[in-house]
């Protein structure tokens, strides 16, 4: 479990859209967001393995056809 403390910005000179931007790219660089999402739901064990699974496949691929000159 990943520490979420400390996710604050701070107003200056009255200017919130600059703090929000600051604020989203926290939430998004710490994986908050993405963990909530994958919280969100319940996905099977299989299901998780077959994503995995196909992500990796591609990975493979990727790596496979960079190496073709």
């Amino acid at each position: 479990m990943t520490n979420y403390n400390g996710r604050k910005v701070f107003v200056k000179d009255g200017n919130v859209e600059k703090a929000i931007r600051k604020f989203k790219k926290k939430i998004s660089e710490s994986g908050l967001l993405q963990d909530l999402q994958e919280r969100e739901r319940y996905t099977k064990p299989s299901v998780k393995r077959k994503l995995a699974k196909s992500i990796a496949k591609k990975r493979w691929q990727k790596y496979v056809n960079s190496q073709k000159f």
